[in-house]
């Protein structure tokens, strides 16, 4: 029989119970046990929108992200009730004064934090909600006031004195949580965004995201410990992957799957991760083992088969099986709605790697892919997507050059960072190296075409930075210089340049010319623009000057490590996210 209230600890105990069932995959009993009570509590209504939120994130279906946003809504709706009502007289007096915390009730202070944390995903689905510019702006209001309410929370933390000590804990798990990940966020963006954030009080340190994640880990009976996780490890195997030239932490992802498996050992999210990790060490090979175990350990979200099926075709791309990497595009094709675009050309790509004769019935199948994939273009929040917009480039040369691309999964397995895994494995490196050599001698044989110079600039990269990987520094030099020199000849394929002068400063990078390292960054930085695929090499290349500079990503912060300063800042209003430690803080 249903209780007629929910006091906040049986709240807190349900959605820990809750959180248990969703990492062991029954999804269902994880809904049912939040759904009836989403519409007065606030833990109950977070649970519930997060569910929502995570399947239209999934799904990028409109009736699923629809749906999100009105629990979203509903869960600020539930939250506003439990906060603290503070008039005009006391917001004011907020300036001149410090608010005696003390007086919020557990639960005015945990609907701080679950409201701080509905507007962070109702921020983020803001930006795929509609297609205007008015999305853009709301989302960025909306991240400035969770910004601000995270800040409260840091606050209330350092100030309140807590009776109940597992109240203290939850929250606090929260707090670091949202710190943690809003510096980190931060800290990954380019510098000229970082500018424009640093003007309207945003700031990101990425040491201090990650510590403060890191020890929102370790706390384990926190109710945000698993969500901290989750946090790292998709930083740890999946950003610094696609948006970096550095790996994460594998050491302390390899310790904490490990430990997360033996509790969950069906977790599909946990063996994805866990077939993640395998990946990014180049071991291919177990890799699958984990990703198929992931695939096949539930049913109820098909959206978690298709991140595997995408994974396991990549994968076994980087092992030139083509057979089984079409069998996976094919399944994308057939049941992900996610960019039928990007799939089809996958697929048509694939299909290409394996040299079908002209009249064959795979070459008529290509066709009708490469004229397919462009019909499914999409825009979200307003702009097309820029893998799209690249994709869509190579379906039309597709047919400019009569049928005939060059080696087009690795060059989307260069765009998409996926080089630098495989050059871990030298076998696989060498047979990718040697079949670069193989297509350069058709090249030459081949009749001319108007696009020589951009076939013969991709494949120069694509040596150079397989050379660069090999450890033969001079051979790649040599290789990444001529395509510079191609740069007048060039019809189309204008990224070819940036990107291979990030990878000379890589290259200097391995030698140990810092110097030149940065330099050839700022080149690439500054002299190149309108290309495509222009903003991941841009975070690629801010990754790069930090790592590089040994700069963290903001000074700022370090002025506002320790308590007195945080207290001023807080007093004067300006928006540092980052506070002292929580470790350092005095209840």
């Amino acid at each position: 029989s249903r209780l007629a209230s929910m006091d906040l600890d049986t709240a807190i105990m349900e959605a820990k119970k809750a959180i248990h069932c969703f990492f062991n995959n029954d999804f269902d009993e994880a809904k049912k046990i939040m759904e009836p009570w989403a519409d007065s509590s606030m833990y109950h209504s977070l649970g519930t929108s997060v569910f929502a939120f995570l399947e239209a994130i999934l799904t990028f279906e409109q009736k699923h992200i629809v749906k999100a946003s009105e629990k979203l809504k509903q869960c600020m709706s539930v939250c506003s009730k439990h906060r603290k009502h503070i008039s005009i007289t006391q917001n004011i007096g907020k300036i001149v004064k410090k608010i005696n915390y003390d007086t919020y009730t557990n639960e005015e202070v945990h609907a701080e934090l679950c409201y701080a944390e509905s507007l962070l995903l109702k921020s983020m689905l803001t930006f795929v909600e509609d297609e205007t510019l008015v999305s853009f702006v709301k989302a960025g209001l909306k991240i400035r006031t969770c910004f601000l309410s995270y800040k409260e929370c840091m606050t209330i933390l350092k100030n309140r004195k807590w009776e109940n000590n597992i109240h203290k804990v939850h929250f606090e798990s929260g707090v670091r949580m949202g710190i943690g990940a809003f510096n980190l966020m931060i800290s990954l963006l380019p510098a000229r965004i970082i500018r424009l954030l640093e003007f309207i009080g945003f700031s990101g340190d990425k040491d201090y995201g990650l510590m403060e994640l890191k020890a929102g880990y370790g706390e384990r009976r926190g109710l945000r410990q698993i969500l901290c996780v989750m946090t790292l490890l998709s930083y740890n195997l999946i950003v610094c992957i696609v948006l970096s030239h550095s790996d994460g932490d594998l050491e302390w992802c390899e310790q904490v799957l490990e430990q997360e498996l033996s509790l969950y050992p069906n977790g599909v999210w946990f063996l994805f991760f866990k077939g993640r990790l395998e990946f990014t060490r180049g071991n291919f090979e177990e890799s699958i083992d984990w990703y198929i175990k992931s695939w096949k350990s539930q049913n109820v979200w098909p959206q978690f088969h298709h991140i595997c099926y995408w994974e396991l075709m990549w994968t076994h791309c980087s092992l030139q099986q083509w057979n089984n990497a079409a069998t996976y595009a094919t399944m994308l094709v057939n049941e992900s709605n996610w960019s039928r675009t990007i799939y089809l050309y996958q697929k048509a790509a694939i299909l290409l790697m394996q040299k079908p004769t002209i009249w064959s019935e795979e070459k008529q199948l290509i066709d009708n892919l490469m004229m397919l994939a462009p019909t499914y273009k999409q825009r979200i929040a307003g702009k097309s997507l820029p893998m799209e917009k690249f994709i869509i480039s190579k379906t039309q040369r597709y047919f400019a050059q009569k049928k005939y691309l060059v080696l087009p999964v690795f060059e989307l397995m260069y765009v998409w960072n996926l080089f630098r895994i495989v050059g871990k494995r030298q076998d696989l490196l060498l047979n990718i190296f040697k079949r670069i050599e193989e297509e350069e001698k058709e090249l030459q044989t081949a009749s001319k075409s108007n696009y020589d110079a951009d076939n013969k600039a991709l494949l120069l990269l694509l040596k150079g930075a397989c050379l660069r990987q090999m450890q033969h520094p001079l051979l790649a030099e040599e290789c990444l210089r001529q395509v510079l020199q191609l740069e007048k000849s060039v019809k189309e394929d204008t990224y070819l340049f940036p990107y291979a002068t990030v990878e000379l400063a890589l290259l200097a990078g391995d030698q140990g010319d810092i110097q030149l390292a940065i330099g050839f960054l700022e080149d690439a930085k500054k002299n190149y623009t309108g290309y495509l695929l222009e903003s991941r090499l841009h975070f690629r290349i801010h990754s790069d000057l930090m790592v590089l500079t040994g700069k963290n990503n903001n000074h700022t912060m370090k002025k506002h490590r320790n308590d007195h300063l945080l207290e001023t800042a807080i007093a004067n209003n300006s928006v540092i996210i980052a506070g002292p430690s929580a470790d350092k803080i005095k209840i």
